[in-house]
């Protein structure tokens, strides 16, 4: 015999009640996290509207989905929906190219920036950032997306290798390449190569 929801001392569940309890579980599982996202977001798009779009889209999922989540590892799991949102938001869209990167270079400072650098500063950081760059481009694109990961979002191996979808001994392993293949690139004499006697 079937019995109507509410009957035989089963409570019906109130949607407040599930509303209160899921914006509860969000700001205690979520938010802390959100400057991790954002970052994460913008290593893996290189564009800041576009990693506040994937950070915007992976929180409307959390929020749906954090009546679901048992708790444990809250990082791993919404690195792990970040990491799906994007493979879904751009699995059709080509990848935008920079036409000109001088004028990136040209750009002006936030307000607030650092103070400018002496003459010597300035080539020193031009001749680093030109090696680095070609050292960085030169990797092949998992071992950038971990050095990434790890040495600028300063991420655990465990969050890298959630938010990539692969374990944590590939991500040691494409780390430890990556910043072997750097350091080749950059050699040992180029901070000193310019520098006056």
């Amino acid at each position: 015999m079937s019995h109507p929801a509410g009957s035989r001392g089963v409570p019906e569940p109130r949607p407040d009640v599930d509303a209160q309890a899921s914006a509860r579980a969000f700001r205690e599982h979520v938010e802390p996290q959100l400057e991790v996202l954002l970052r994460v977001a913008q290593s893996l798009t290189g564009n800041a509207a576009d990693a506040e779009d994937l950070t915007q889209e992976t929180l409307i999922r959390a929020y749906n989905a954090v009546g679901r989540f048992d708790g444990r590892h809250p990082r791993a799991w919404l690195l792990t929906s970040l990491r799906h949102t994007h493979l879904n938001m751009h699995r059709r869209q080509r990848p935008e190219t920079v036409a000109d990167w001088e004028s990136l270079r040209r750009t002006r400072p936030a307000f607030g920036a650092s103070a400018p650098h002496s003459a010597e500063e300035e080539v020193i950081g031009l001749e680093l950032h030109d090696h680095l760059e070609r050292a960085l481009a030169e990797l092949d694109p998992r071992f950038r997306a971990v050095l990434w990961l790890v040495d600028v979002d300063d991420l655990s191996y465990a969050e890298a290798a959630a938010a990539l979808g692969v374990p944590v001994g590939t991500v040691m392993s494409r780390l430890s390449r990556a910043r072997e293949r750097v350091r080749h690139h950059l050699g040992p004499n180029i901070l000193t190569a310019r520098r006056l006697p």
